[in-house]
């Protein structure tokens, strides 16, 4: 889940003050997660046809998604680093290994004013009890040999979850700001996976392209993608593009023959930047679904949503899964991610 974090920054919020990128400061921050409500009612069809079954998916795993709407004590947060580009305010944390917290020892980063979590890092464990781990369920989709494609690799999350239980797999990331791969290499061991540090004899590795996700000349390998990740947001909403067909159709052509995309739809649980053109989560990630849809129009789209205060809604391209076989096909650990799928449009 893209969660949104509220900061009680004891110094002012200043850009023009930030920090040097890679600068250490001594700092106490407080802050918590935004509960927001497990399940909102759908604007538009088809959502509403489904909104009995994912409300009931959503209480049945509703005490899950509230692992990190907990307070942190300003002494067990450090600011690492601040600074703006021209994409993004950057803010690294770090959780002290002493707080009682789920993020405990975690370091996290921050893109945007409202505080969307855009990446954590937890050096003691891979999982994050987040949207993060459903992209780790998609290779057992997916045809195999082919290399996976991250569209909005931030710090390397969903990379590193891929990496530890899919360690053959070649992935791709794509990330816009350069000073987001800067951070990530200083302050989210990134470099650890693009060396492909022996975690197997034939071992894949992470390839980082910094640069436009969705300038799809670039997005090019050889025989296509066996599976992309979708997780664009910017100024803490999903971008607009991912509500025009022409994208999603686009996208589907960087396939390999049986390829799927899973999609980071966001949901109520994003908190947008303050503009003229501010809309609700909730009605982009519908937006973005129907798009989706749209453009696979052979293939049913199936949706997951996360339940929870959460409230964040992941998309997969294709056929919908045989979900017992595709449990079975995952490490148990994974397995909650493979539950709960269903049609965006049932009947089609």
């Amino acid at each position: 889940m893209l969660l949104t974090l509220i900061l009680n920054i004891l110094n002012d919020y200043n850009t023009s003050k930030y920090e040097n990128p890679g600068d250490v400061i001594q700092s106490s921050w407080s802050f918590r997660v935004l509960q927001h409500a497990c399940i909102r009612t759908y604007l538009n069809n088809p959502f509403e046809e489904q909104q009995q079954n994912v409300e009931e998916f959503a209480q049945d795993n509703d005490d899950n998604d509230d692992a990190w709407d907990v307070v942190v004590e300003d002494e067990d947060v450090q600011l690492l680093a601040k600074f703006r580009t021209m994409y993004n305010h950057v803010q690294v944390l770090e959780v002290a290994r002493r707080a009682q917290h789920p993020l405990a020892g975690a370091r996290i980063l921050l893109l945007d004013k409202p505080g969307n979590i855009q990446s954590v890092y937890l050096p003691q464990k891979v999982l994050t009890d987040s949207y993060y781990d459903v992209f780790a369920t998609l290779p057992p989709l997916l045809p195999e040999g082919g290399p996976v494609g991250i569209l909005g690799l931030g710090a390397g999350t969903a990379a590193r979850i891929l990496r530890h239980f899919w360690p053959a797999m070649d992935i791709h990331g794509w990330e816009l700001d350069p000073a987001v791969i800067m951070v990530a290499r200083q302050f989210f061991n990134l470099s650890e996976l693009e060396e492909g540090k022996d975690l197997c004899l034939t071992s894949g590795k992470l390839h980082v392209h910094i640069g436009d996700a969705l300038n799809l000349s670039n997005i090019t390998i050889p025989g296509g993608f066996a599976g992309l990740i979708v997780d664009l947001f910017a100024g803490g909403a999903v971008i607009p593009a991912l509500q025009q067909i022409e994208t999603w159709q686009q996208l589907g052509e960087k396939l390999s023959p049986g390829g799927r995309i899973m999609v980071n739809c966001g949901g109520s649980c994003v908190e947008a930047e303050a503009g003229q053109n501010v809309r609700d989560g909730r009605i982009t990630m519908e937006e973005t679904l129907v798009a989706m849809a749209m453009a696979f129009s052979g293939n049913k789209v199936c949706m997951k949503n996360l339940g929870g205060s959460g409230n964040n809604t992941i998309a997969l391209t294709g056929p919908t899964p045989d979900l017992d076989v595709w449990k079975q096909a995952l490490p148990e650990c994974l397995r909650e991610g493979a539950t709960g799928w269903v049609p965006v449009f049932p009947d089609s």
